[in-house]
């Protein structure tokens, strides 16, 4: 069961998983679970997949009609009082795009991300500037005070990397694409560049850079993503399987199979290795950002 995370998106996707396991032990499909609980397919999608929370009462109809014991309900209705918690992040959920709580819970309770990136500094190493940016382009829509809140939220997301207790374990690889293309001009960019350089100084963080000049590796292919892993509970266990997250232009991938996980990690490891060392890195983006400065 959950221990010692944060927001509900832990508990929501547990609560989801056992529901769903509990439903193929049943021989139910999502269809024929709908019909019986009177609910859409939709409803039942989201709720295994951790989107949405529950009453007990709810977990307590679909663990009477998967034929789930006594035990095992009452510990799945005390866990789903857990997916009522809120995130610092839910007091923005009028500018939060629909979907990316969860993610932002994931990231909060994670205890080590893997990230790779081939266009854009990622949200974690981002200047307020840059994600303004980023955000205006994006939202052409949006008043200055809504831009301004999802602003908020990508610097606040930042905090997990400086926390005083276990600070996230944050691994980057960028593209050098990332370090060249002047988002925002060159004078933002270069302001972009050196905060890399002040974030890489953390002990939990590392930045590496692939150089144009390495050609082909495994990241040309997988496009940008992260994978994230979580602390173990008091069992030893991790209280969340490693999921990959890949964020697409119409929407998220959540990936948490073994076989999806470790083709990610295979990659990431090569992306690795194909990138310059962490002072090789350091000094390249010093360079580059040189290049941006004028007077």
């Amino acid at each position: 069961m959950a221990e010692g995370v944060t927001g509900s998106t832990v508990p929501r996707r547990q609560l989801g998983r056992y529901l769903r396991d509990l439903r193929m032990q049943s021989r139910l499909t999502v269809r024929s679970a709908a019909s019986k609980l009177e609910w859409s397919e939709a409803k039942i999608w989201r709720i295994e997949t951790g989107q949405t929370s529950l009453r007990s009462l709810d977990v307590e109809t679909m663990c009477k009609i998967y034929g789930a014991p006594a035990d095992l309900t009452q510990a799945l209705m005390g866990l789903a009082k857990e997916t009522k918690g809120r995130g610092w992040w839910h007091a923005y959920g009028d500018v939060i795009p629909e979907g990316f709580d969860l993610y932002i819970g994931l990231e909060e309770a994670a205890s080590h991300l893997a990230w790779y990136q081939s266009e854009l500094v990622p949200g974690l190493l981002q200047t307020a500037d840059y994600a303004h940016t980023l955000i205006s382009a994006d939202n052409p829509g949006l008043t200055e005070g809504e831009i301004e809140r999802r602003v908020h939220v990508r610097i606040a997301r930042q905090a997990l990397l400086a926390r005083v207790t276990d600070p996230a374990v944050l691994r980057v690889v960028l593209s050098e694409s990332v370090l060249r293309r002047p988002i925002g001009g060159e004078n933002l960019m270069a302001r972009q560049l050196a905060h890399l350089v002040e974030v890489g100084e953390l002990p939990n963080v590392t930045i590496r850079v692939v150089p144009f000049s390495h050609g082909l590796h495994p990241g040309v292919m997988s496009g940008s993503f992260v994978t994230l892993r979580f602390p173990a509970n008091s069992n030893g266990k991790e209280i969340e399987p490693p999921t990959v997250y890949v964020d697409g232009f119409t929407g998220a991938l959540y990936l948490d199979k073994e076989g999806e996980i470790e083709r990610y990690d295979v990659a990431f490891s090569a992306i690795w290795d194909a990138a310059l060392d962490e002072r090789e890195s350091k000094n390249l983006i010093s360079q580059i950002a040189g290049s941006y400065e004028h007077d």
